[in-house]
C-alpha cells in the first residue's frame, strides 16, 4: 500500500509561480477544504491572519491521480541547484518513439517559454535532442522529457 504524498515548493510569490506550474502540469487550484466556500473563509475560521493569506497557492491534479502541490512564502531566495527536480512528461518518456515525443517536448518548452520559464540547455542523446533542462519563473529547475 502506498502512502499519499505531496510536493511543497517554497518562493517568492506564491500565486504567480502556482500559475505557472498550473499551466506546465494542467493541474487546476485546489479546492477548499470541505465545508468551506473558499480558502479565504478557511483561513478566518482558523485565525490565519489577513495579511499571510497571499503567503501560499495550492494546486491539485484535476483527475485526482497526480499529487498536490503546495507553493509558500519564504523570506530567502533560491541560492543553489536543485537536490529533487520534477519531470514534465509532456511527450510521453522514452517509451514513446522519438519522432512521436520530440515534438510534444519542443511544443510544451515554447508554451513553458511564453509562461515565463527559461531553457537552460536542450540534452541530446546518441545524436539527437532528447529532453530540455528548463527553470521556472523563479529558477527551479525542471526537466521537460
Amino acid at each position: 500500500m502506498s502512502t499519499p504524498w505531496s510536493l511543497t515548493i517554497d518562493c517568492a510569490h506564491p500565486k504567480e509561480l502556482a500559475r505557472f506550474w498550473a499551466r506546465a502540469l494542467g493541474y487546476v487550484e485546489k479546492p477548499p477544504p470541505a465545508g468551506f466556500g473558499s480558502w479565504e473563509e478557511w483561513f478566518a475560521h482558523h485565525d490565519v491572519p489577513e495579511e499571510e493569506w497571499d503567503d501560499g497557492a495550492y494546486l491539485s491534479d484535476p483527475d485526482g491521480t497526480g499529487p498536490s502541490l503546495s507553493f509558500l512564502k519564504v523570506p530567502e531566495p533560491k541560492t543553489a541547484k536543485n537536490r529533487l527536480h520534477l519531470d514534465v512528461r509532456a511527450g510521453g518518456g522514452r517509451e514513446t518513439p522519438w519522432e512521436t515525443r520530440w515534438p510534444r517536448v519542443a511544443e510544451a518548452v515554447e508554451r513553458l517559454t511564453a509562461a515565463g520559464g527559461t531553457v537552460i540547455r536542450v540534452h541530446e542523446f546518441q545524436g539527437r535532442p532528447d529532453h530540455v533542462e528548463m527553470a521556472d519563473p523563479e529558477g527551479h529547475e525542471f526537466c521537460v522529457v
